[in-house]
């Protein structure tokens, strides 16, 4: 009999120690065992064993929101043995913050961050979720109180950076590490969004209408310039044109005072060969030039003969002697 009570308690015993000594750790997940209430070890993943009567594993308190089957958030909590060492992601509530400004904005974010120390997120803090979520509620009141509206809307990055940091340095102490912070939406009052909608517009506006009158401007700018390098070129033309049309005449002139001092060359060299006066016969061919212009025109009339054309007569009397002897010689 008393072989049999100890078959019994040995059976039991060893059903005990199977289903509460001999612990499987999945990969990414850890547990904290404390030997008669004080902290002993942290357990691997893979096989472990422990003492059931004077070993146990240290639940944890979690927290975390889910929704409910009619669409409703709400926070469940439970408490956990083992502890997920992955990255969690922790979806806070929609809260009130007010800017620099005195703006109320209704803001919500995204947190990412991941236990890197069980043994102090065990022993250091109560509520882990329940902490990280009060704290950064609060680091994003102070925040957003240094910004007034505009830099809140147009400064997510920079928050999220600032965010991060502080978060990152506080919660350092419970064995965590803040990855990343989201701001998910920041909504302003119902007559904040209507005077933004306004400003925007009118902003537009403003804008459509610099680059019309610019573009205006511009247009005008193209035309006077077309029209300035118009008239420049039409001047160089006719510059090039006059400049050209004197060019031609000094150069006919040229040719005609080179061939009239040819001319006068000849015969001043073909009088002084007869042994007459060439100057003679030059002022008698200019009064003969003369008295051919004075009787050219159509309606031109002689009405006085000038005394001293009785010594052109007898200049031309003394051209014919002059050509005569020429000829002879």
């Amino acid at each position: 009999m008393g072989f049999f009570v100890i078959v019994i308690l040995i059976a039991f015993f060893v059903i005990v120690f199977s289903s509460r000594g001999l612990q499987i750790v999945k990969q990414a997940e850890t547990m904290v065992i404390e030997r008669l209430g004080k902290y002993h070890r942290t357990l691997g993943s893979g096989i472990n064993i422990i003492w059931p009567i004077v070993e146990r594993a240290r639940e944890m308190d979690w927290a975390y929101r889910t929704e409910g089957h009619d669409g409703v958030m709400f926070i469940k909590r439970k408490k956990l043995k083992r502890i997920d060492l992955r990255e969690a992601v922790y979806d806070f509530p929609r809260q009130n913050v007010i800017t620099k400004d005195n703006v109320v904005i209704e803001i919500n974010a995204l947190l990412y961050f991941q236990i890197t120390d069980p043994v102090k997120a065990v022993y250091e803090i109560a509520n882990l979720p329940n902490a990280i979520e009060k704290l950064t509620q609060t680091t994003l009141r102070n925040v957003i109180g240094e910004l007034d509206l505009d830099e809140t809307l147009s400064s997510r990055d920079t928050i999220n950076g600032k965010l991060q940091d502080i978060l990152d340095e506080a919660t350092d102490k419970w064995g965590v590490k803040v990855n990343r912070v989201e701001l998910q939406d920041i909504n302003p009052p119902k007559d904040i969004k209507e005077a933004m909608e306004k400003q925007m517009r009118a902003e537009r506006d403003r804008r459509a209408a610099i680059l019309e009158a610019e573009g205006m401007k511009r247009a005008r700018i193209l035309d006077a310039e077309g029209v300035k390098e118009s008239d420049i070129n039409k001047a160089e033309g006719s510059k090039r044109a006059k400049v050209l049309i004197a060019e031609g005449e000094a150069e006919a002139r040229m040719k005609i005072a080179e061939a009239e001092a040819e001319a006068i060359r000849r015969i001043t060299e073909t009088i002084a060969q007869t042994g007459g006066d060439p100057s003679t016969y030059l002022i008698a061919i200019k009064y003969i030039e003369t008295l051919k212009e004075m009787v050219s025109g159509k309606d031109n009339k002689v009405v006085y003969l000038p005394y001293e054309a009785t010594g052109v007569l007898s200049s031309i009397g003394g051209i014919k002697e002059m050509l005569q002897g020429a000829v002879k010689s």
